[in-house]
């Protein structure tokens, strides 16, 4: 297993420098330190953990890289360029075009089917009959093939978590950040939706970073931190 270290390298796509980042919610009167400080290079092509107890910082700390929530202080560079130094603009395009997200709760629209699930990103500026077609092949890489006119709430949740896969690939992100994403699962079907991501992962060098509490998951070569109480404690 490989331990978090400094990289002396060029930032390469999908390459992400965190530079005392630190995020404070205020809840009425109390201040909640959710991070205190992390510093740490995740080079591109990377498969990382951010491994926790509940409460660590590790999902603030996700949420944060993917450019949906503010910095407190610190930075947060993406292939040397600081997120801050993103306009509104460029934000919304770096989330769109170069973030793949899976979320424990899969985030399906109901009235919509399989396909139109993977595509819901793309739908408010018009799907072309390519992308479509990219959608249908993204399902059934993932074993979907055969459910693709299926909604959600025929689908299992591992189908489900499937379907959520594929809408993160499809704009073939530089960048895949998942929250627990065999969380809602149970260990049989957690384990398939691991091995179909570290088969993606491998096939298009995309950096991967997931947030989970099962060190299990780790295997040689990955990149692994440690957080407790908001800070990298190994």
């Amino acid at each position: 297993m490989a331990e978090p270290a400094l990289t002396d390298s060029a930032p390469r796509p999908g390459a992400i420098a965190l530079r005392d980042v630190v995020k404070t919610h205020r809840r009425g009167q109390t201040e909640v330190h959710a991070l205190r400080g992390v510093t740490a290079e995740i080079p591109a092509g990377s498969f990382a953990f951010l491994l926790g107890p509940s409460g660590s910082g590790k999902s603030s700390l996700l949420y944060l890289m993917g450019g949906l929530d503010d910095l407190t202080g610190g930075e947060i560079e993406i292939d040397g360029r600081p997120l801050s130094s993103f306009s509104e603009s460029e934000r919304d395009a770096f989330r769109r075009e170069r973030v793949g997200f899976i979320f424990q709760a899969f985030n399906l629209l109901g009235n919509l089917d399989a396909v139109d699930n993977v595509l819901v990103p793309f739908l408010p500026r018009g799907v072309s009959t390519e992308l479509r077609e990219r959608a249908v092949s993204l399902l059934n890489q993932v074993g979907l093939g055969d459910r693709l006119d299926h909604r959600p709430h025929q689908l299992s949740g591992g189908e489900q978590q499937r379907v959520a896969i594929a809408r993160a690939l499809l704009k073939n992100p530089q960048i895949v950040l998942a929250d627990e994403p065999t969380g809602e699962l149970d260990s049989e079907t957690g384990a398939e939706i691991f091995a179909e991501l570290r088969r993606l992962h491998a096939a298009g060098g995309t950096t991967v970073v997931v947030v989970t509490h099962d060190r299990g998951l780790v295997t040689e070569g990955d990149l692994v931190f440690q957080i407790r109480d908001g800070r990298i404690v190994s």
